[in-house]
């Protein structure tokens, strides 16, 4: 059975597991090293212990690297992400640690393994150096996350449509930004295509990618400021529904938390 759990997944931090009894890894790593510790360890696993293989990266943004330093430095373990990522990352003040000799380069569509899973990294759009999402498979096993998405491109669709799990950013709602507190420049920033995906992007895309193999979605990276959960599930539940996907019954459906740990999943194949 293979595990699954978001640790937290926002704009202050975002960070996420995936593992068997095999071992397991990290997906991006922007929270307190104290709070990936104690999340982890409620739940049976420790970064010294030899089941968490690595951490792999997504993009270069402080809420996704900001530990990356204590996880290959400090721990030994080995940090996966392209050339022009971990290049940023060396220059990034809000790393303090160096990754050092746990630095991998890994290539865009070039799958490589850690902890028996094989993983394979594909282009994003976003105002970073470089974004990836990545495309995990194991035997019969398939998964595929995606954040930070300016707007969504028919990569992100086809690696989707491949997953029966799914990670998929929700960042906000159309309405909420354009009324909310957010000065003008930002607003913009969020909005472009280099941005974040809104909630009617992420349920188009899904509506759109949607087969009877899929069985989980979890809508990760919402805004604190421009989404509610609520708000989020309902708004992509209704256009799954419009097209005669029912949540509940063809798939699981669920808004990640921002700032707190999610249950532990347990994925079949």
């Amino acid at each position: 059975m293979i595990r699954f759990m978001s640790l937290a997944s926002g704009s202050s931090g975002n960070c996420y597991y995936l593992g068997d009894d095999e071992g397991g890894l990290l997906i991006d790593a922007g929270i307190p090293i104290r709070t990936i510790t104690k999340v982890l360890r409620a739940e049976g696993i420790a970064l010294d212990d030899g089941h968490i293989r690595g951490t792999i990266v997504t993009h270069d943004h402080a809420d996704h690297i900001r530990t990356v330093g204590v996880i290959g430095g400090v721990y030994h373990l080995p940090v996966y992400a392209t050339t022009l990522v971990h290049n940023s990352i060396t220059q990034s003040r809000f790393v303090q640690d160096p990754i050092g000799a746990s630095r991998r380069d890994i290539s865009l569509r070039t799958p490589f393994e850690v902890a028996g899973f094989t993983i394979e990294a594909f282009p994003v759009p976003h105002d970073s150096v470089e974004n990836v999402g990545y495309h995990i498979t194991k035997g019969d096993f398939s998964f595929t996350l995606a954040t930070d998405i300016g707007h969504p491109t028919a990569i992100i669709e086809d690696y989707i449509a491949r997953a029966s799990h799914v990670v998929l950013e929700a960042n906000y709602d159309r309405e909420m930004l354009r009324g909310g507190n957010y000065p003008e420049f930002l607003k913009e920033r969020v909005a472009s295509p280099q941005g974040h995906l809104s909630n009617e992007e992420a349920a188009e895309l899904l509506a759109r990618t949607y087969h009877p193999r899929m069985k989980n979605v979890w809508l990760c990276h919402l805004s604190k400021d421009n989404n509610h959960p609520d708000l989020c599930w309902k708004s992509v539940e209704q256009r799954l529904f419009s097209e005669g996907i029912r949540v509940g019954k063809d798939l699981s459906l669920t808004a990640l938390r921002r700032t707190t740990a999610s249950p532990m999943y347990l994925l079949e194949p």
